[in-house]
């Protein structure tokens, strides 16, 4: 990132970024490093202030999770041989459309996944090592490659980035071995996703990976089924997603108004099992478009007329109400900004828990001088974690 996008996206000049990097001027205030922090999407705060006290402040990095290693050993796991008989593909199929809609229901999804993963693994790898026939192989890699993905929202924003990684590749190879265009979509919109939150130098792998599945899915779409159409809308939503992490605004609003059409000529209550893509989501994408834009007036607009209640999702939801509290937060308004925050909690505990956006408002407004303000950011502060009570 150059020092003009740095400065353009903290509202600065380009020199005052010079001269905080020079030493010229002395270290900025805590709100002024958090949004240095999430515009280079530096994990722990010491490696951007220099602090070798050893007091760690991770900011894009959630706790472990209690399951994190049973499924790290699932994933990492070199079975050559199995004695039992692998179950049948329509009961892998059956138990992962049931840990999806697990996942969507639940307010704390890892605690979910972390149990059902481990056993859906093991059995969707010798699914595809006993497969009797190619179409059986077929269909059995790409129930593989949906555990997988289903892992990565297991794994996202944990302190194993590695194993992330090793999950995002596997799932990429098991769909391609599939050759099931959705189950393609899914894993692309997974890897787009998880090049883009690894700083601005993966922007263009995250634009390569988006780009390159859309063109193989575009002449699918018009005799596909709803699910790969939903997918191909994901993905188009992605490329405004990104454009917005750029700063180009109208790169990223284009974008998401093809995302906005193509979510329109889905049936009006879909809601897709893995993104849920559907009209209903597309009020809240205005926001996180507005936000990365870094535009307030334009973020609250959006924040305002997009309903929560609509999005079936709780994890998603509380996503939402965390957009929400970026733009509110990004237009100065802290105190309602906190509010929504605490609505996120009562949605979704884990994702707010979980989600370095989130984290870096609680952390910037307990250091307020505003007394109510602060105190009401300790309180949540001390619910995700972040603080002892």
């Amino acid at each position: 990132m150059t020092r003009e996008q740095l400065a353009g996206f903290l509202g600065h000049h380009a020199s005052w970024v010079k001269k905080v990097e020079t030493g010229k001027l002395k270290m900025p205030r805590l709100p002024e490093i958090l949004r240095i922090a999430e515009a280079l999407r530096v994990r722990n705060l010491n490696d951007l202030v220099g602090d070798a006290s050893g007091a760690d402040v991770e900011l894009f990095i959630g706790p472990g999770h209690a399951r994190l290693p049973a499924v790290a050993a699932a994933i990492n796991a070199f079975p050559l041989s199995a004695e039992e008989p692998a179950p049948r593909i329509e009961h892998v199929r059956a138990r992962l459309a049931k840990a999806w809609a697990s996942r969507h229901s639940s307010p704390n999804h890892r605690e979910v996944l972390g149990d059902l993963l481990p056993g859906l693994i093991s059995d969707a790898q010798l699914s595809v090592r006993q497969a009797e026939s190619a179409a059986d192989r077929r269909a059995a890699q790409a129930a593989l490659s949906e555990v997988y993905s289903l892992a990565q929202f297991f794994l996202a924003y944990q302190p194993e980035p590695a194993l992330l990684w090793r999950v995002a590749e596997r799932a990429m190879v098991a769909a391609q071995e599939s050759e099931d265009p959705h189950a393609i979509g899914v894993t692309a919109w997974l890897t787009a996703q998880a090049h883009r939150d690894s700083g601005p130098a993966h922007f263009d792998a995250a634009d390569d990976v988006t780009l390159r599945t859309l063109r193989y899915l575009q002449p699918l779409l018009p005799d596909a089924p709803v699910k790969v159409r939903a997918i191909a809308g994901a993905l188009t939503f992605e490329a405004a997603y990104t454009a917005a992490r750029r700063l180009e605004t109208g790169t990223a609003w284009g974008w998401w108004d093809r995302a906005s059409q193509m979510a329109g000529r889905l049936p009006q209550s879909y809601s897709h099992p893995v993104t849920s893509f559907g009209q209903h989501i597309m009020g809240a994408h205005a926001v996180t478009v507005a936000v990365e834009l870094r535009k307030g007036g334009e973020s609250v607009r959006q924040a305002a007329g997009a309903e929560a209640d609509v999005i079936q999702s709780r994890p998603r939801r509380a996503r939402h109400r965390i957009e929400q509290a970026r733009a509110y937060h990004l237009d100065g308004q802290y105190e309602t900004a906190v509010s929504t925050l605490e609505q996120a909690h009562k949605a979704a505990p884990e994702t707010i828990r979980y989600n370095g956006y989130a984290r870096r408002i609680v952390l910037e407004e307990t250091e307020s001088r505003v007394p109510e303000r602060r105190q009401r950011a300790a309180r949540l502060a001390v619910k995700i974690g972040m603080t002892a009570a």
